[in-house]
């Protein structure tokens, strides 16, 4: 069988194709949104495998996240290439550590600690150094980010004079705690997550044995997703490579979103530069969107490095094959532009979506055809409560639902207790001394992390108070937060989707809402510089190149319980007058923003 008749090329567009065709050697394929990226990199590997340029066995598929590694798992089984394996890296790592662990080492290989933050208390309580569990979270995520990173511990202190330490600590605590978690975490024979990558590299560079075993047993390598590569994981995939150059890289920059913890779209970029033959293929026909919902995507990314242009070239048939025949379909026909609407409040914004939600079910979208995206968890609450309102189900993606977050119940509790001695006050003033003390604060905390997500759940609460009917009572509003909390059950299949703009990265609706697009929020307050404003700004580009069919973007004019004003957020203007609702008035206060951050 040739290569022209070959079904599995055939089944591909004329980029694909090359990309599927360039089985040896470097390649790098820059795969926009909508493209059809894990079509032509499954294809490629299945090609491969019926051609016999690869042994099945030799090949590994290394992606980012479970979900996308059992994706590309059942679609190499569908290709009959079910014999490659598909793993994470932290999965392709661990198997290699618990099989030469007895080898090299001896015994058993430690056991991977599940949750960094017990064992931090531990550490925090043998120094007495008081710290809340928000303040254990964020040293939990430092951690991570040093160690992806792949920092020293010297160089790793050098850095912290400009990074800082989490929460309110200083540094020298901070150092004696994480030292304190490490030596814990050796006497009790464990490895956390990120010690796995470091352990097995480590493994592999000392010992002369393993490194022949592993380049023995792998060949081919293809990285899914690379703009998300951390500098460890980088450094795993050189030692498993051990200077061969069959690798191919699948990604773009465009959808870096990860940078924060650890990620980085340099080895994507300047992939070129360390391998100057390297085949380069560029997939920008969207099968995904509109026209007009791909024309706001490349508004919103002219200039920026690596931003691919894409074009949309199919049908609804079309994003569904993300192949040759929706190449050949016919062109979209005209559907309505995506919109930019401007709300009173954020309780109008959340009512006004559902209401919308609410007329494209009954003209008969399917629920589950529709989502709802947003910057912060927080955000998800009164979003159902509006949805709840229309007689819409709705379901949390990402993140657990807001009444099951710990800082949340709690609250409940509190506020519960409270309302059965406390009566005559002002409802938010019972609320909010409450919710005080507990730590909330009317204005928010500095910076990103578990702290700041503890305070925009209890500020969520305080919101609630706006939206109570007049008269309500601090006992009505305890009770009615606790009917609420008590709803909540799995979700149906048949429910809109809730999703923060970080979770609904490679998923795809129909219909697309963003919502609260405001300064402050996208970009978040604290993207503080020109590389944070542009995570902010990939972060929407990730939003919208959701949708299918219809985007419609939001934002309130006024926030929080003292009604401070908003101003929409600045990326609004970069997607030109054909986004502006009529009426609106967003457009004009978004064109008197500086572009880009």
């Amino acid at each position: 069988m040739t290569a022209s008749s070959d079904p599995l090329l055939d089944a591909l567009d004329d980029e694909q194709r090359v990309a599927a065709e360039a089985l040896l050697g470097p390649v790098c394929v820059l795969a926009g949104a909508g493209t059809g990226k894990t079509r032509a990199i499954t294809h490629r590997i299945a090609y491969g495998v019926s051609s016999g340029a690869y042994d099945p066995a030799r090949v590994m598929a290394l992606t980012f996240t479970s979900r996308a590694a059992a994706e590309l798992r059942a679609r190499l089984r569908a290709l009959g290439a079910g014999a490659v394996q598909a793993r994470t890296f932290h999965a392709a790592a661990l198997a290699q550590l618990n099989h030469f662990w007895p080898l090299v080492v001896g015994g058993q290989a430690p056991r991977v600690l599940e949750y960094k933050g017990r064992l931090l208390g531990q550490a925090a309580e043998k120094l007495r150094i008081r710290v809340d569990v928000p303040t254990l979270r964020d040293v939990a995520a430092e951690i991570e980010w040093r160690k992806v990173a792949a920092l020293g511990p010297d160089a790793y202190e050098a850095r912290l004079a400009t990074r800082g330490a989490p929460g309110a600590l200083s540094a020298e605590p901070f150092l004696a705690l994480v030292q304190a978690y490490e030596d814990l975490k050796d006497e009790r024979r464990m490895l956390d997550f990120e010690d796995v990558l470091l352990a097995t590299a480590g493994m592999i560079e000392s010992e002369a044995s393993v490194a022949m075993h592993v380049r023995e047993s792998y060949r081919h390598f293809v990285v899914d997703e690379y703009q998300d590569v951390s500098p460890a994981q980088q450094q795993l995939l050189e030692l498993w490579l051990g200077g061969r150059r069959d690798l191919c890289v699948v990604g773009d920059a465009s959808q870096t979103i990860y940078s924060f913890a650890g990620a980085s779209s340099q080895y994507l970029l300047d992939f070129e530069r360390r391998f100057d033959d390297a085949i380069v293929v560029r997939l920008e026909r969207n099968y995904r969107s509109t026209r007009q919902i791909v024309g706001v995507a490349n508004r919103l990314m002219r200039g920026r490095a690596g931003a691919l242009r894409l074009e949309a070239v199919g049908d609804r048939q079309g994003a569904e094959s993300g192949g040759r025949g929706a190449a050949d379909a016919a062109a979209i026909a005209p559907l309505a532009e995506p919109t930019v609407t401007a709300y009173a409040d954020e309780l109008t914004e959340a009512r006004g979506v559902a209401t919308r939600i609410r007329s494209r079910i009954d003209a008969g979208t399917p629920p589950e055809s529709i989502a709802v995206l947003m910057r912060v968890n927080s955000q998800s609450a009164i979003l159902e409560r509006a949805l709840e309102e229309v007689g819409v189900g709705s379901r949390v993606r990402g993140a657990s639902r807001f009444f099951d977050q710990p800082e949340v119940r709690e609250a409940v509790h509190a506020l519960r207790a409270a309302a059965l001695t406390i009566a005559g006050e002002p409802l938010f003033k019972s609320v909010s001394d409450v919710l005080r003390s507990m730590g909330w604060t009317v204005q928010p905390p500095d910076g990103p992390g578990a702290v700041r997500a503890r305070w925009e759940s209890l500020n969520a609460i305080a919101r609630l108070v706006d939206d109570a009917p007049a008269g309500t009572t601090f006992r009505a509003f305890a009770d009615e937060l606790r009917a609420r909390a008590e709803a909540q059950h799995e979700p149906t299949v048949s429910a809109v989707t809730l999703a923060t703009l970080h979770s609904a990265k490679g998923l795809e609706w129909d219909d697309v809402f963003i919502v609260g697009l405001t300064e402050g929020m996208l970009p978040i307050a604290y993207a503080k510089g020109f590389d944070a404003i542009d995570e902010e700004r990939r972060l929407l580009y990730v939003g919208i190149t959701r949708a299918r069919r219809r985007l419609e973007l939001s934002w309130p004019r006024q926030s929080g319980t003292h009604r401070g004003e908003r101003e929409p957020s600045r990326f609004l203007q970069e997607l030109g007058n054909r986004t502006q609702g009529a009426g609106n008035g967003a457009g004009a206060a978004a064109r008197r923003r500086a572009s880009g951050g």
